[in-house]
């Protein structure tokens, strides 16, 4: 019963044997290094849009690692499917997200601009209150260029 009802479902894995595409080990590892460097980068390009302090900051970081991170697991379907059909569709958004992604970026940059905020030249991070006792003490006695003592 089961086995008719996956026959059913899914023909072209029932008619292949379960795989719909050869692929040999150095293509499957490219393919994996691929999705893997896209995987990377597109939580990089998340993580910069959630830490850096301004829309400046924010677009560069979501601009420039996920058209990467996108751009590698497109190429890596492109590297799975071959050069023609899918594969063939795979470059063609490669190509569409190398055009429209720095367009984009640079049209929230006027869009930004022109609501008057300011680009800020140095980004300030919270700085953590240094610890107190022994680690600073530690460190006034072991440096060559203390100030000498009055005793």
């Amino acid at each position: 019963m089961i086995q008719s009802l996956s026959t059913a479902l899914v023909p072209l894995v029932a008619e292949s044997g379960g795989a719909t595409h050869a692929a040999g080990p150095i293509r499957t590892a490219l393919v994996v290094a691929l999705l893997a460097v896209g995987t990377f980068f597109l939580i990089v390009g998340t993580v910069g849009l959630l830490r850096l302090p301004n829309v400046y900051n924010r677009m560069h970081a979501t601009t420039k690692s996920t058209t990467l991170g996108a751009a590698s697991i497109a190429l890596g379907g492109f590297v799975f499917y071959g050069p023609g059909g899918d594969g063939l569709m795979a470059l063609v958004t490669v190509l569409f997200l190398f055009l429209t992604a720095p367009t984009g970026a640079h049209m929230i940059s006027r869009a930004a601009q022109r609501l008057g905020i300011v680009f800020e030249e140095e980004a300030t991070w919270p700085v953590e209150p240094p610890e107190s006792g022994a680690e600073s003490a530690s460190d006034d006695a072991g440096s060559d260029d203390a100030a000498p003592s009055d005793d």
